[in-house]
């Protein structure tokens, strides 16, 4: 019993490979992961668990750079991040400490306000009194990760499925963003990327000069839970649940600070009775009684002003609402609270996108992406019909031709498998990877044909696996050689290049490691008697 599968294990690896792959492609928990508000159905596109590319589904790319100036090789001295930052940003008139980090371990101080010019961060460096090699364009590695990890969340946040972030590098070393969003319009995923995303509560109230802004008295990192956009009972507005922390490890809780900031101005007096109302003027910016308001600021522009339930305040002046921190965020429009609830989610962005640049965007249709994926099967039968055709009349023996065309097929097979397991979109790029493996592989296997048939007939099996040997070892440096060649375009950010050698590479291990000794041990079984 144990005998056989001693003998064709190989062929048996090769059988499970298949199977694992039909497994991956059409098995329902291997699906892609939808986003959030998407059912699985909707994020599987098609009859299998392939996911398409922006080149083969349609949508929308952008390549573009952060905005902003870095110093390298800074001399900290030892101070503090927060220090040096501060230190900076008093520097200079239209920036923040917000808009300015220090990176110890990269021996950098970056500022990522885009109306900052490089002269003005220098300037700010030397007045600050630290010393620096030089300013060069564009932000350190940590913002480029936070940023791509924030783009990511509102990728999936908005339910944009099969949406993908990665930092590339153009040939003159400047560092890119690259945002591909299968089956998006382009101005759909500008406006999205455009949003800073950065939230923030203000407390308005009237004194004797017209109106005076409390800055900061809650900031994004401040909320704890954030719950998805809602309708308002009454119907009119929309609100977005949220939970303000109530923890910290220094000092007072955000949610405190909160409670302690609304009894200060007066809240619970103002707010009464549910007749009381905000008088904020959002186009002059002055309120028009005398009671205190609570701004919602997104990116810097006060989207919406409101009072507060004189319940909610009743339990400010109490001093019990900060033990929750639970309270609504209320809009005018259901879809601008769907943004606000995005942004928190996600969290800001650290830097700016400079999508102002041409070239920076491009976008496929959906049927465009259709008839790429039209086009690609059409060009994939045709290279396994040209091979068939070219094999055939190399051997004239189907018993040699046929294995050797299976054998290539199911490689490709485990390959799209791989992809269903691993999530991995198919670009074009990928598919040229396929092709080449259809190649090599078939290459490989002539060698084996040939060097196992070059001196006639063989029916002992031990010539067969000597002539097998020698001809693996060829396999086996050739295989070498093309992992080699590969590699630097598998790790290097070089966008679509990335997939062709991944997959090419991943190819060869297959052939190397399982379809290579399958077609050996195949070949024996149909040629040798003994």
């Amino acid at each position: 019993m144990l005998e056989p599968i001693k003998k064709n294990w190989r062929i048996l690896l090769l059988v499970v490979v298949v199977l694992g792959s039909t497994v991956a492609l059409f098995g329902p928990g291997f699906g892609p992961e939808p986003a959030p508000g998407e059912s699985a159905s909707e994020a599987q596109q098609g009859v299998t668990n392939l996911q398409y590319g922006l080149d083969l589904a349609g949508g929308t790319r952008v390549r573009a750079p952060l905005s902003g100036y870095t110093a390298t090789d800074v001399a900290l001295g030892g101070d503090t991040p927060g220090t040096v930052a501060e230190a900076v940003a008093t520097e200079l008139d239209n920036a923040s400490t917000r808009d300015v980090g220090a990176v110890p371990e990269e021996s950098a101080v970056e500022v990522t306000e885009p109306s900052v010019t490089e002269s003005q961060f220098r300037a700010a460096m030397d007045a600050a009194g630290y010393e620096y090699g030089d300013v060069r364009s564009g932000v350190t590695q940590r913002t480029r990760d936070e940023t791509m990890s924030v783009i990511q969340g509102k990728i999936n946040e908005a339910g944009l499925s099969g949406g993908s972030v990665q930092q590339v590098q153009s040939i003159t070393g400047e560092y890119f963003i690259l945002v591909e969003v299968p089956g998006e319009g382009r101005q759909e995923v500008i406006d999205l990327l455009e949003e800073r995303g950065t939230v923030r509560i203000d407390i308005a109230y009237p004194d004797g000069n017209g109106t005076a802004v409390q800055e900061g008295t809650l900031i994004q990192d401040d909320f704890e839970e954030i719950g998805t956009a809602a309708q308002s009972d009454q119907g009119t507005g929309a609100y977005v649940p949220v939970t303000v922390r109530n923890t910290a490890e220094d000092g007072q809780s955000p949610a405190h600070s909160f409670q302690d900031a609304v009894v200060q101005r007066g809240f619970p007096d103002a707010y009464q009775t549910q007749t009381d109302r905000c008088g904020y003027d959002e186009e002059t910016g002055e309120i028009g009684n005398s009671n205190p308001c609570l701004l919602l600021v997104v990116d810097g522009e006060v989207v919406n002003s409101f009072g507060m339930d004189p319940g909610l305040a009743d339990s400010m002046a109490q001093g019990s609402w900060a033990e929750t921190g639970n309270f609504r965020l209320t809009t005018g429009e259901f879809t601008e609270a769907q943004t606000i609830s995005l942004n928190l989610r996600a969290g800001a962005l650290p830097a700016d996108l400079d999508i102002s640049g041409e070239g920076t965007s491009s976008s496929i249709s959906a049927s465009q992406g259709e008839n790429f994926r039209t086009y690609s099967l059409i060009i994939g039968v045709l290279s396994v019909f040209a091979v068939a055709g070219m094999v055939f009349l190399r051997y004239r023996e189907p018993r040699v031709a046929l294995p050797m065309i299976v054998t290539a097929l199911a490689e490709v097979y485990a390959l799209l498998g791989f992809a269903a397991l691993l999530g991995y979109p198919l670009e074009l790029a990928v598919i040229a990877g396929f092709i080449a493996v259809v190649g090599t592989g078939v290459d490989d296997l002539v060698i084996i044909a040939d060097q196992v048939m070059s001196e006639g007939d063989v029916s002992s099996r031990t010539v067969f696996d000597s002539r097998f040997r020698q001809a693996f070892w060829v396999i086996g440096a050739a295989a070498a050689t093309t992992i080699i060649a590969m590699s630097p375009l598998m790790v290097l950010s070089l966008g679509d290049l990335s997939g062709f050698a991944i997959f090419t590479i991943l190819g060869v291990l297959i052939g190397v490691l399982v379809t290579r000794p399958a077609y050996g041990d195949i070949l024996r079984r149909l040629l040798t008697v003994r």
